[in-house]
């Protein structure tokens, strides 16, 4: 696949707390709980580089440092591993570290996503950026920012990707309002934040990644702090799509629900059967224990 180098910035927001993953999370980031033996946010840095970005900022905060660490060198352990003749796994935490220039920015108050993004500022520049959430995978033929960086080469306005959701789930998401242009394809007019069933505008909700024009950040700034004291990127979103056009994709791939409990082990199991060391064994117990349960 050729990727396009209009967008040649991502910025990955990895503050928030992880409440619902209590006690795991306590000593360790959300985005650092593994899918099978890798990490969530290694899976979100992989995508960016699909898509051509080996530039990324993550914005974190307090008890994020694992995050720092595990895209660092480790020469201690690079070291142990080459004495062992573990040439394989050598290669494999090499390439980790080498996979883009990763830098960091502290959040230092929990002011919310719009805040967090706000915090990439001087990073950006006055250059246009995509924005992928660090608790977010996605599995698609074409990556998921990709398909937003297609949309902004042909637009050249901000884009985000949607997922068409059961329509009696709009309650939990923000979605879209807009015009179909093209198959898949939105012009915005506004986004609702969690709708009634009755009053939702459409079925098609946020999944995590975006492509923003630099502008977005005036529109930040100017965002008064909504509910529970913080600055959300939508309330900008939605102040910006009055004075540019945006654009929502239907995403074209799965977004992976780790968001809670009963997702992140369902993700789990699909990614340990699509794992070649794994996958028979996993299969053989699946088919057991749904024996079991009768």
């Amino acid at each position: 696949m050729t990727t396009q180098n209009s967008i040649r910035k991502a910025v990955i927001p990895a503050a928030g707390f992880g409440t619902r993953f209590l006690p795991a999370t306590k000593s360790q980031p959300k985005e650092m709980l593994p899918i099978v033996d890798t990490p969530v946010i290694q899976y979100v840095v992989e995508e960016a580089v699909a898509s051509g970005i080996t530039d990324i900022l993550m914005v974190i905060g307090k008890g994020k440092r694992a995050i720092e660490e595990h895209f660092d060198r480790s020469f201690q352990l690079e070291d142990q591993l080459e004495r062992q003749g573990k040439i394989k796994e050598l290669e494999m935490i090499r390439r980790v570290s080498d996979i883009a220039t990763i830098h960091f920015v502290w959040q230092k108050e929990m002011l919310g996503l719009g805040h967090a993004v706000l915090c990439a500022r001087n990073h950006v520049g006055h250059e246009p950026f995509a924005v992928l959430l660090g608790d977010t995978v996605i599995g698609s033929e074409v990556p998921a920012t990709q398909q937003l960086i297609d949309v902004y080469n042909h637009y050249r306005g901000s884009a985000v990707i949607l997922e068409e959701i059961e329509r009696e789930k709009v309650t939990r998401y923000g979605v879209l309002k807009g015009n179909e242009i093209d198959t898949g394809l939105y012009q915005v007019e506004d986004f609702v934040e969690k709708p009634s069933v009755e009053e939702a505008p459409s079925n098609l909700a946020f999944a995590g990644r975006y492509v923003f024009t630099p502008e977005i950040f005036q529109f930040l700034e100017n965002t008064p702090p909504g509910k529970g004291g913080e600055i959300q990127l939508t309330d900008a979103m939605r102040t910006m799509v009055k004075h540019q056009a945006m654009y929502g994709k239907t995403l074209a791939g799965k977004r992976y629900d780790i968001g809670n409990k009963e997702g992140f082990i369902k993700t789990n199991l699909e990614f340990g059967l699509k794992d070649p060391e794994i996958s028979d064994q996993l299969k053989a117990y699946i088919k057991q224990l749904a024996k079991d349960l009768g």
